[in-house]
């Protein structure tokens, strides 16, 4: 019986799970939307969650003692300095007075190789609508060439 016992075990030990997780939530904080398999994708939320709360209260409290404990803790999981930096800066001020639910799980459908269930998980905040748009190439006009006139003195 499975009485109380919370969380997927997405069919890996407990420290490949716990590796897997971390290493999703930093791929999330780094490029602000991920694509995974909807179990991932919701287990990812719940930590995710955590970690941003974790952050968003110690920026509003802007107590150095607080912030450097709270830096600790989120730091045992976030590994990346860049990230980290990221989180408690621009991630943290953007999530500020948002009072929880900071991400969202979109199903996609089914995958082609295995057809497992895909999910895209996303920060709330960082969802523009729309696709980020590739920078044009400019196309090279073609310079129709005239064909000669027949007696007309062509140079080699």
């Amino acid at each position: 019986m499975r009485h109380r016992k919370a969380g997927r075990k997405l069919k890996r030990t407990a420290s490949h799970r716990k590796a897997t997780l971390i290493a999703l939530c930093t791929a999330l904080f780094r490029n602000k939307k991920i694509q995974t398999t909807v179990a991932k994708a919701k287990e990812t939320r719940l930590l995710a969650e955590k970690l941003l709360t974790r952050a968003k209260n110690a920026v509003a409290s802007e107590g150095d003692k607080k912030n450097v404990h709270a830096r600790r803790i989120v730091a045992r999981y976030i590994k990346d300095r860049a990230v980290m930096k990221e989180l408690f800066g621009d991630i943290a001020q953007k999530i500020a007075q948002r009072p929880g639910g900071y991400t969202r799980v979109v199903k996609l459908g089914r995958r082609f190789g295995d057809n497992a269930e895909v999910a895209v998980l996303e920060l709330v905040d960082y969802n523009t609508g729309e696709a980020p748009q590739k920078p044009k190439k400019e196309k090279k006009k073609k310079v129709k060439e005239k064909p000669f006139a027949p007696g007309a003195i062509v140079d080699h």
